[in-house]
């Protein structure tokens, strides 16, 4: 083992590297609440059409499936609430998708992480695996989730990349936070397809997950980025000016009065996409939209997606 890897040291090097907050958990099946939740999320087709999300849930329910000998979780968070807003007459992305692509910033972060403390034997995933991640970072004490299923870290808000470091090594771990919601339903009243709604579950479980669930097909982010199809009229009507992912669940939520802008050039809005217009969008020809979205996550969602939401925009 190396003589880097204590709990205190790896904390220190992950706010080194940027990260917002770190925080560790003993690699073990998810508990039994919460998996009862997961399967029932399923079941109940909560998950639209995004079948990667029924695979490999032995893995997704246990991540000691995901590496030989794993012992430990360390969970990081990386702030990405931009400096620079679009306009809010203009069409709108959700503020994660602003800057470059966090899946590569985020990786990057913890392998040179993995790389200080001299890992030999470690796996590093940003939404890039079945890992319920924000499952995970409650566990490790950085925040607890909350109604609008966002991982809410005290006195930060919900404005941040999880990533994971998958180790070998027992480690001393974090105590989960209790979670801060109160009574609050601010993001459920906000969303404008009723995406979030009340369930009813033991009190075992509502102690986690604020007994809320998210229905991703009545979900603007789901219907702007994921969805294959055409967005239903009923959804289109409500979609405003967002065309790719939607902030709305989040800037209802009282804990991201707290957000700060985050320092990571590399999640800073392009000065060309800040520069855009209405009439611009509509006139986007696909080479402008290579060079726009270089290196962005917008990339998920392609040309012929992003001009389709375009177009249901007056």
């Amino acid at each position: 083992m190396s003589s880097k890897l204590s709990s205190d040291i790896i904390k220190a090097e992950a706010r080194n590297l940027g990260f917002f907050a770190c925080g560790i958990a003993k690699a073990e099946p998810v508990n039994d609440n919460y998996a009862s939740m997961f399967k029932m999320w399923l079941s109940q087709k909560c998950h639209a059409d995004m079948e990667y999300m029924s695979k490999n849930i032995d893995k997704r329910l246990d991540p000691r499936l995901l590496m030989d000998g794993l012992k430990s979780i360390v969970c990081v968070a990386l702030n990405y609430a931009p400096a620079q807003t679009l306009p809010k007459e203009e069409l709108q992305f959700a503020a994660y998708a602003l800057g470059h692509d966090y899946h590569d910033i985020v990786k990057k972060k913890l392998h040179t992480l993995a790389a200080k403390l001299e890992l030999n034997n470690y796996r590093a995933f940003c939404d890039s695996a079945p890992v319920l991640e924000q499952y995970w970072a409650a566990k490790a004490g950085i925040g607890w989730i909350g109604r609008n299923q966002q991982l809410i870290i005290p006195h930060a808000g919900s404005m941040f990349f999880l990533g994971e470091l998958l180790v070998d090594v027992e480690l001393e771990y974090d105590e989960p936070v209790k979670p801060h919601c109160g009574n609050c339903h601010a993001c459920i009243d906000a969303c404008p397809t009723g995406a979030l709604k009340y369930i009813n579950v033991d009190s075992g479980t509502r102690a986690v997950e604020n007994n809320t669930i998210l229905n991703a097909s009545l979900c603007l982010s789901y219907q702007t980025i994921e969805n294959k199809n055409d967005i239903p009229a009923e959804i289109a009507a409500k979609m405003g000016n967002c065309i790719y992912g939607c902030d709305i669940c989040l800037n209802a939520c009282p804990w991201n009065r707290f957000a700060s802008a985050t320092k990571e050039a590399l999640l800073q809005p392009k000065e060309e996409l800040l520069r855009m217009t209405r009439e611009k969008w509509h006139s986007l020809t696909e080479d402008e939209y290579r060079k726009l979205f270089k290196g962005s996550a917008v990339k998920r969602a392609g040309y012929v997606k992003l001009m389709r939401c375009i177009n249901l925009t007056k």
